[in-house]
């Protein structure tokens, strides 16, 4: 495994309930620098949830987080700021429909960052490209598939440089054909050495792309392991269910 030993996301105790129901039951995990985390498990186990706590979507109860050494939920801590260093992709594309692609990912840069609008522009062409949409730059969202949707939204989370880029079931609302040109998208971040925390159902994208799988069960973080081993011999019996129950299917 070739991340850092520093992590660069560190969950300690975390708790979190709403009202009586208890979402998020004293997790303790760390994401180091350059590493894949894939976390799974059946719905409804915490898992949205768990990385919605990290850029503060989502507030816990108890416990704490630390993003490069700083308490993420510390009352000082300027959210919009904060947010702005974190790539994150939604379930739902989130994409502006009266901006053009290119104004959609220009956005935070220059709001944000007061980056010159043709430098940000530049900097635009450059992540559709890499993304494999140089040819869309001036079409709108409406124009556009979903897995595309989806890809422009990933260049619109990387404009902001971020350390880090969470996923939350980045492919769940897309048609079966259109999952596979999002997946090569974040496979080619992970070769490129981003450190990335993804909630997915994807096991062959965990499988293939994670260096650490994570298993959630009702709020717990059941077990941790290498891909290897957690599809061939998982230690719970929980996440042998659950992975019985998706052959199955």
């Amino acid at each position: 495994m070739n991340f850092s030993k520093k992590p660069l996301i560190t969950f300690r105790d975390v708790s979190k309930w709403y009202g009586e129901y208890r979402a998020l039951s004293s997790i303790s995990a760390d994401v180091h620098k350059g590493e894949v985390v894939v976390v799974c498990g059946p719905s409804g186990s915490g898992k949205s949830t768990l990385i919605r706590t990290v850029n503060r979507l989502e507030e816990i109860q108890s416990g704490a987080i630390h993003f490069d050494g700083k308490d993420v939920h510390a009352s000082s801590v300027d959210i919009n700021k904060f947010r702005s260093q974190v790539g994150f992709v939604f379930q739902s594309f989130n994409l502006f429909p009266h901006l053009s692609v290119a104004q959609n990912i220009m956005l935070g840069p220059v709001n944000v960052r007061k980056q010159r609008r043709a430098e940000a522009r530049t900097r635009a062409l450059e992540l559709l490209d890499r993304v494999g949409l140089a040819s869309k730059v001036d079409a709108f969202p409406g124009q556009l598939s979903g897995g595309q949707q989806q890809r422009v939204a990933i260049a619109r989370a990387l404009a902001m440089d971020p350390p880090v880029m969470l996923f939350d079931e980045p492919t769940s609302a897309l048609d079966p054909e259109m999952v596979g040109e999002v997946l090569q998208v974040m496979k080619s971040l992970a070769r490129d050495g981003m450190t990335m925390m993804c909630v997915t159902h994807e096991m062959n994208f965990a499988r293939e792309v994670a260096n650490r799988v994570w298993f959630m069960d009702q709020g717990s973080l059941v077990e941790v392991g290498v891909p290897d081993e957690f599809f061939s011999k998982p230690t719970s019996e929980r996440a042998r269910k659950f992975l019985s129950d998706l052959r199955t299917h």
